[in-house]
C-alpha cells in the first residue's frame, strides 16, 4: 500500500488555491495553518506513524523538490503514513536540506515514530512560506515549505481514502 500511496504523492498536480476544484470545505483541510497530527487527533482516539523510509538522499532523488530548496549535497528524507486508530490516513515525506539540520533542527532526523507536526508546532521559531493544494486521481494533498529558525524544508502530504477529510467533503 505505501509505495503505491507514496507514487501517488510524488505524482500530485498542484493547482492555486482559487481552483474551481477546490470547495470551501476542502481548503478548510488543505489550508490548515496549524498540526494536521493536532486536527486528526480531533477524529480518532489516537494518531500513530508507521515509519516508511528515514535517510540521507542525494540532490539526484528529489528532483521535483529541489527547486523549494536551496541546493546541497545531501538531504534527510522522512516517509511516513500517519494513521488514526490504526487506519491509514496520510502519507507524508518530509525533505530536509543537510544544512538546515544543525543546532535543535538536528532532532528532525531522530523523530522515529513521533509525529512531525508535534516537534515542528511545539516551536517558536516556525513559520510557513506557502501552502500548495494538489490532487492525484481521487485523493488531495498538499505541499508546504516551512522553516525552523529560518532555515527550510519542504513537507507534502497525501490524504489516503480513509482520512476524515473525505468525510468531512461527503457531510458538505
Amino acid at each position: 500500500m505505501s509505495h503505491h500511496a507514496l507514487r501517488q504523492l510524488l505524482a500530485l498536480h498542484w493547482l492555486p488555491a482559487t481552483s474551481p476544484l477546490l470547495s470551501p470545505p476542502l481548503l478548510d483541510w488543505l489550508l490548515e495553518e496549524d498540526s494536521m497530527t493536532r486536527r486528526f487527533e480531533q477524529h480518532c482516539q489516537q494518531v500513530t506513524v508507521e515509519l516508511i523510509r528515514e535517510s540521507f538522499i542525494t540532490a539526484d532523488e528529489m528532483a521535483p523538490e529541489a527547486e523549494f530548496l536551496p541546493a546541497d549535497d545531501r538531504f534527510w528524507l522522512r516517509e511516513i503514513v500517519l494513521c488514526g486508530d490504526g487506519e491509514p490516513w496520510l502519507i507524508g515525506r518530509t525533505v530536509v536540506p543537510e544544512s538546515t539540520l544543525n543546532g535543535p533542527e538536528q532532532m528532525l532526523q531522530n523523530l522515529g515514530t513521533r509525529p512531525l507536526g508535534r516537534y515542528l508546532f511545539a516551536s517558536s521559531t516556525l513559520s510557513r512560506d506557502f501552502i500548495d493544494p494538489g490532487q492525484v486521481d481521487d485523493l488531495w494533498g498538499r505541499r508546504s515549505r516551512l522553516r525552523l529558525s529560518g532555515k527550510p524544508l519542504l513537507l507534502t502530504e497525501l490524504f489516503l481514502p480513509a482520512s476524515p477529510l473525505y468525510r468531512a467533503l461527503n457531510q458538505g
